[in-house]
């Protein structure tokens, strides 16, 4: 892959970008993925760079992202969606990158909208997620899916004022202050709504912008029936927890 660069009016000049993509068993979906990264990359005139968390994968994930020149930290155990992305936040960290853009290995996320998504962060905002919500186009998920995605934008809104259609998106950008943030605590399980609520908790900015998701292609979802039931219930306690817990120094 190449070296990404894209221009865009009001762009930092120097500034650096890492793209954090956690994977597992993602080896069918990651080629198509890198291609379209690199398209993006191509049009950038700053620094992206790419990382993939191999988060133990079965498959061959390591040997696809080696294959096409892509930066891979392959972690020695599985530590699931959590500490996969806080692996990435902590290397966004000690290596001083301006902009962070998480973004999931299954292929559903289209990269295109990532300069848009730079761009917020760009214009104030400190942390952006990309919502499918917004204008309703693009795979909108199951409809189980969609009646707790509602449910946790009650939640959220109901604890700290802040409308958030999709909160349980991993299409999000984020500065410096949020990146040092995930860098040192970032939930476990299923932690997309619940980091929502740290970063308002934390008197940040946080936003959203429209953005067109797909269908897995390949491979399956780790979230399961049962461990829908277990979803719902763990991360109503830790919004609940992270809404009146201490601000981060």
């Amino acid at each position: 892959m190449r070296k990404a660069h894209y221009q865009k009016k009001g762009t930092i000049k120097g500034m650096k970008a890492l793209i954090i993509i956690p994977a597992y068993n993602e080896a069918e979906n990651l080629p198509r993925l890198f291609e379209e990264l690199d398209e993006v990359a191509k049009n950038a005139d700053y620094t992206i760079d790419v990382l993939i968390i191999n988060d133990c994968s079965k498959d061959n994930t390591l040997a696809v992202c080696r294959e096409h020149g892509v930066k891979v930290v392959t972690l020695p155990v599985n530590l699931g969606i959590g500490g996969a992305v806080q692996t990435g936040y902590r290397y966004a960290f000690y290596h001083k990158y301006d902009i962070a853009i998480q973004i999931d290995g299954d292929g559903q996320h289209d990269p295109q909208f990532i300069p848009y998504l730079i761009e917020r962060i760009e214009q104030g905002n400190h942390l952006c997620i990309g919502s499918r919500f917004i204008e309703n186009e693009g795979f909108q998920s199951s409809r189980i899916r969609r009646v707790g995605i509602r449910y946790f934008s009650w939640l959220i809104w109901f604890l700290t004022g802040k409308r958030i259609t999709d909160p349980t998106s991993g299409f999000r950008a984020c500065g410096k202050e949020v990146i040092r943030l995930f860098a040192q605590d970032y939930p476990k399980d299923y932690p997309e709504p619940e980091t929502v609520v740290t970063v308002l908790r934390n008197k940040l900015k946080v936003s959203e912008m429209p953005v067109i998701m797909r269908a897995r292609e390949g491979g399956k979802s780790s979230i399961t029936n049962l461990k829908g039931i277990y979803y719902m219930i763990k991360v109503t306690l830790a919004i609940m927890i992270a809404s009146i817990s201490r601000k981060a120094r």
